[in-house]
């Protein structure tokens, strides 16, 4: 008599017909959904990852570009998609962070009930940063020559995003009255501080890196918790006595909810060993981004306490989003 199989036999057993059925379908594709424009960093980065999941997650992976309401559509898609593993999302943490206390109720996805998080797979800073020719050399600095002005705007990437709100934790720890200036992304809003149009921008720090190191823009600091190699020279927040100011945004791997927690923890493992590889490593640092990966567990939590961290900024800014 052949003895009954356990479930999770069966279920290991399932998961390797799907995957061979997978292989033999021709033209099957996974995705990987970005809520983003092609070309942008967003995108780069998932396409990074996806050549590193060919052969390695399946035959062939694909990046689809689901643009639109601030990347909540891309969400929204991969919450929408089938259970198997063949659909995936590469998302910001301001997406999932700090979108629930902007839409509250009108936000249609939980990420930890609508997706399963997977791991982190790259993070990033912010620079706070001013023209080569701005009195401020550091953070105190901006401080003082803020306080002489009396009110002094600041422009972001964009209304919601992550820069916006630590624009806002910025006034509060200094003690400045800073006004939110949002931009349709980092590249217009560093011409314009090029051009003197705005006096400061918080921007991720790829953004700016180039003019820092071209001697025509000086970062007065990094929102990380440790100096980048790439800019050795340049002090973060902490070490300028203002650790409360430490924040990084983290792209991260997700898949639909309900998804077998084998096949999850393959993708796992591939996105774990595509950050290993040299073409990301150099392709992540082309951006001054850096590889991060964690067990799913972890990236739970981590989840869960940055969701929980924003929601007072969030709600003593007092912004409303338009849409």
């Amino acid at each position: 008599m052949i003895p009954m199989m356990t479930r999770r036999a069966a279920t290991l057993l399932a998961l390797g017909s799907a995957r061979g059925a997978l292989a033999q379908v021709p033209g099957r594709a996974v995705r990987t959904v970005v809520g983003f424009a092609a070309g942008g960093p967003q995108d780069i980065v998932a396409r990074l990852y996806a050549e590193r999941l060919r052969g390695s997650y399946a035959p062939q992976v694909i990046v689809e570009n689901r643009t639109g309401a601030g990347g909540r559509l891309g969400v929204e898609a991969v919450k929408a998609a089938p259970p198997d593993g063949t659909v995936l999302l590469i998302a910001a943490a301001s997406l999932l962070t700090i979108y629930p206390h902007l839409y509250g109720r009108n936000l249609r996805y939980d990420a930890l009930t609508d997706l399963t998080p997977v791991t982190p797979v790259c993070v990033y800073p912010f620079a706070l940063t001013v023209r080569a020719d701005h009195p401020a050399r550091d953070l105190a600095g901006f401080a003082a020559w803020s306080r002489e002005r009396g009110e002094t705007p600041f422009a972001s990437p964009a209304a919601g995003s992550m820069p916006h709100f630590l624009g806002v934790q910025i006034g509060r720890s200094l003690g400045l009255t800073l006004t939110h200036v949002p931009y349709r992304g980092t590249a217009p809003a560093v011409q314009d501080l090029l051009g003197g149009q705005i006096p400061a921008v918080l921007v991720p720090v790829g953004g700016v890196s180039s003019y820092q190191r071209a001697g025509t823009l000086r970062i007065l600091g990094l929102s990380s918790t440790a100096r980048l190699d790439s800019l050795p020279g340049v002090p973060t927040f902490a070490e300028q006595d203002h650790a409360d100011l430490s924040a990084e945004e983290w792209l991260g791997a997700f898949l639909p909810a309900h998804v077998p927690a084998e096949l999850a923890e393959e993708l796992r493992r591939a996105l774990v060993a595509g950050s290993e590889t040299q073409e990301v490593r150099e392709g992540l640092a082309r951006l001054d981004y850096r590889p991060l990966t964690s067990t799913s567990a972890e990236f739970v939590a981590r989840l869960r306490a940055e969701r929980d961290q924003w929601g007072p900024v969030v709600q003593a800014s007092g912004f409303r989003p338009e849409d």
